[in-house]
């Protein structure tokens, strides 16, 4: 007989049961044999629910508004519900994080994690009630930290209310980004450099129309991230199993979505109809793509920040990023971009999470998807990284970039892409002509046209002044 068979019990330990039988656990432990057996069958990642504390704590919010709710409608009597609503209180403030132990990937559709939380919530509200952990007679997790609930609007709604916090901080952190840019901008408005289309000379522009252009365009992002989480705002908390509200007082919807609400401070409403919305993983789809939008963006801004410091003396030259460290174990001297570098593995990572999502979403079946842990932990990752990657770029890269004006000057001046400003003047054909001879000559377009007494020397200027070349006329 193996020790899984009979339990061995130190004087430390407790017993807990479940539909499989009896297994022994630490007294210290505020999970129970749900975790337990959950712990065992995924050792997956390697990385607990704990891993995504905005989870931990919506799940916590989650079962204190049902406690409350359950308590409102009289199916909870007060002191169970005191004693949840303490042991929630205490881990939306960071406390018993730790007890949290199921893997983020695991089978079930997420009710390894509502487990997990119920039964920390159950045994620290004994504690409160003053019995002892694992005396479920008195609070059990199913018979009423569970109670009116399942995993299947529980955790999709946590899913949910977690993700809205990381949107929050992401927007926070693309909107210091591009106010980085934006004072860039601000310093380069005046810095005349050669703009280029398939990486070919095109007409001119100013350094710092092209730092305004990257703070527009993930502004851009910022504001359709913000409103794609908008459709995160409707839970199907009170559905309880596949969406009929079975085991759960008619009341219970709109009871629940108020205190949840309340507790969150957000304006959560509760879908219209609980079956669509239960086995709807169409939201997180979104916002996967949102996030992928966001990283597609941040890696073509470092992509173009590592072309345009190339060098210093082989490549384009234009921009100096801060020198962070060394770039080479046997190359003296050496300095790599390493900031642009870092944040285009992250947009690698969002990418591929956002085919990961993709397919979990699509992989669901009939009034359920059961592959929502795999959703979350891949959106959750995603933000977490986009929001580091976002605040290490504005704080340790975009904030520290200087210009080679003397580079960026010989560039303009002996670019043949201000022929462009010569079309409705001297025609498109006799423009092209010019720029074959200064590109033959490798002569300035402005010398050649001073020899050309069709145009005077106050007109060259005119036509060729910088504000006529970066701006629309």
């Amino acid at each position: 007989m193996t020790s899984t068979d009979t339990p061995q019990k130190a004087a430390s330990d407790r017993v807990e049961h479940d539909l499989l039988g009896e297994r022994t656990l630490p007294d210290g432990a505020y999970f129970g044999v749900h975790t337990l057996r959950a712990m065992e069958n995924f050792p997956i990642t390697g990385t607990p629910l704990s891993h995504h504390p905005d989870l931990v704590v919506a799940l916590a919010r989650v079962k204190q508004a049902a406690a409350l709710a359950n308590a409102d409608l009289q199916l909870l009597h007060p002191d169970l519900a005191s004693a949840i609503t303490a042991a929630c209180e205490e881990i939306a403030s960071g406390e018993l994080h730790e007890q949290f132990t199921v893997d983020v990937i695991q089978g079930g559709a997420g009710t390894s994690s509502n487990m997990n939380a119920n039964e920390v919530i159950a045994n620290r509200g004994l504690e409160f009630l003053g019995h002892t952990k694992g005396s479920y007679r008195h609070l059990h997790p199913i018979e009423h930290v569970n109670r009116g609930q399942s995993t299947n609007d529980v955790y999709p709604t946590a899913i949910r209310i977690a993700l809205i916090a990381g949107v929050q901080r992401l927007a926070g952190a693309l909107s210091e980004l591009c106010a980085e840019f934006a004072d860039k901008a601000g310093e380069f408005t005046d810095v005349l450099k050669v703009g280029r289309t398939q990486l070919q000379d095109a007409v001119p522009m100013t350094v710092g129309q092209e730092f305004a252009a990257f703070a527009t365009t993930l502004g851009k992002d910022e504001n359709g991230l913000v409103e794609t989480a908008r459709r995160l705002h409707e839970i199907n908390l009170g559905g309880t199993a596949i969406g009929t509200g079975l085991n759960a007082d008619p009341s219970c919807p709109q009871t629940v979505c108020r205190h949840l609400s309340h507790l969150t401070g957000l304006p959560l409403t509760t879908a219209r109809d609980l079956i669509e919305a239960s086995s709807d993983t169409g939201a997180f789809v979104q916002l996967s793509g949102a996030l992928k939008s966001v990283a597609v963006k941040l890696s073509k801004i470092c992509n173009d920040l590592r072309l345009l410091s190339s060098g210093p003396q082989a490549g384009f030259g234009e921009l100096n990023l801060p020198r962070m460290q060394a770039g080479s174990s046997i190359m003296p001297g050496k300095v790599n971009p390493v900031i642009p570098e870092v944040v285009n593995q992250i947009a690698f990572e969002v990418i591929g999470n956002d085919a990961t999502v993709t397919v979990a979403a699509e992989g669901g079946q009939l009034q359920l998807n059961a592959f929502e842990p795999v959703i979350a932990h891949s959106l959750l990752k995603s933000i977490d990284r986009l929001t580091a990657g976002c605040h290490t770029l504005a704080r340790r890269c975009v904030n520290g970039i200087t210009v080679n004006d003397a580079r960026l000057i010989q560039q303009a001046e002996e670019s043949v892409g201000v022929v462009t400003a010569l079309n409705n003047v001297i025609g498109y054909e006799a423009a092209t002509a010019l720029a074959h001879r200064a590109m033959a000559t490798r002569r300035s377009v402005r010398d050649l046209l001073l020899e050309n007494d069709r145009l005077s020397p106050a007109q060259i200027d005119d036509l060729l002044s910088p504000a006529r070349l970066t701006t629309p006329q």
